[in-house]
């Protein structure tokens, strides 16, 4: 996923400035702490207000997080 920028947002409001999940105060971080514990996609999806493509913005920021901080903020 290469649009995940319409996922996410970062605000110093929300989360102390933490990558969340657009109109959520999801973290990025919390989606993958729960996929490290072994949750499911199903499963998240179906206990938070998330869809897969949520998850699936989540993983690709993290995997270019450095590369595109600098762009998120600046939006």
């Amino acid at each position: 996923m290469n649009d995940f920028a319409s996922y996410i947002s970062i605000d110093s409001d929300v989360r102390f400035g933490k990558p969340c999940i657009k109109g959520t105060r999801i973290a990025v971080t919390d989606i993958l702490q729960w996929l490290a514990s072994g949750m499911t996609t199903a499963e998240i999806v179906h206990d938070y207000p998330l869809q897969e493509a949520h998850i699936q913005a989540a993983l690709s920021f993290s995997a270019h997080r450095e590369a595109y901080i600098k762009i998120l903020t600046a939006a």
